[in-house]
């Protein structure tokens, strides 16, 4: 390995622990879920995020140009409560598998994205890539079960495609400012901003959050809000600043990879013939692109 080739290879190093780390929060969301509603899940595991940034933001210093502060501002707001509160009340108005499919098209999304709004282009291999991580989260979204028994509707999938756009959008934007601000500092300043305005609305529409819950519950908001959000968003924002958004996309089709595979050891779950040959795709696509 060249030393120009380490940097890149760490950056992918980085984004494929943050999709494995939001992998994890599947499972400790299932848990979450059994003693709270998700608005309220919403703002512990985020709460919890803010509260690991903070010594991170006081150890780099938040020091922001003022003209920076309407896209942090915009980041924050499309990046925690858009994104969070969309694509979780969309997945309680859909099935898992219509849901799936919907959270499949990411890297395509923000490889769009970045070809319209940043300039980036995709070789030969990299479109393979792309292509082959979302053909493989779409046979494990087919081999799912049908879901609830309301079954998809299409405010629900509308609502996933919305928060999706969103996280698109949050993307690209710390990326645009992580040219001139370290991933550490954005991270913290969009994560911990964005709570503050979910902590408004939730407070004001739902009311305070309960507090005395099972210490299962517990153990998984910490686990959501320190690994699976403030690790994994630390992680993503390092390597996404080194390697181009449209590359980055792929990695996020590892989040149902793994989720899917804590829910075989943990939950006892079943995985078809057809889920195991996508999370095979999604792994494969993966590999190949971080060995450029």
């Amino acid at each position: 390995m060249s030393p120009n080739d380490r940097p890149t290879r760490l950056a992918y190093a980085a984004l494929t622990a943050a999709g494995c780390l939001w992998g994890i929060g599947f499972l400790a969301g299932k848990i979450a879920l059994r003693e709270l509603g998700v608005p309220h899940m919403l703002l512990y595991r985020l709460g919890f995020a803010s509260l690991g940034l903070v010594p991170v933001a006081l150890a780099r210093g938040v020091r922001v140009g003022r003209s920076d502060w309407p896209a942090l501002g915009i980041a924050a707001l499309l990046g925690v409560p858009v994104l969070f509160l969309l694509q979780f009340e969309g997945l309680d108005r859909t099935t898992v598998a219509h849901a799936s499919l919907m959270i499949a098209a990411a890297p395509m999304l923000l490889a769009l994205g970045a070809a319209l709004f940043a300039g980036e282009r995709l070789d030969g291999r990299g479109r393979a890539a792309v292509t082959a991580s979302t053909v493989g989260a779409t046979l494990i979204a087919l081999a799912a079960p049908a879901g609830g028994s309301d079954g998809a509707t299409l405010v629900g999938d509308l609502l996933v495609i919305a928060s999706l756009v969103a996280a698109t959008a949050w993307v690209l934007i710390s990326q645009r400012l992580m040219t001139r601000y370290s991933p550490a500092v954005v991270s913290s300043t969009v994560m911990i901003l964005g709570t503050l305005m979910l902590a408004v609305w939730v407070v004001a529409v739902h009311g305070l959050p309960p507090v005395r819950l099972a210490t299962s519950t517990w153990l998984a908001l910490g686990s959501q809000g320190l690994l699976s959000t403030t690790c994994a968003t630390l992680l993503w924002n390092w390597g996404v600043a080194r390697v181009p958004a449209s590359r980055a996309g792929v990695f996020v089709n590892l989040e149902p990879v793994i989720g899917a595979a804590l829910g075989v050891t943990v939950l006892g779950d079943t995985l078809g013939p057809l889920a195991l040959a996508g999370g095979l795709l999604i792994v494969g696509a993966a590999i190949a692109i971080s060995r450029r």
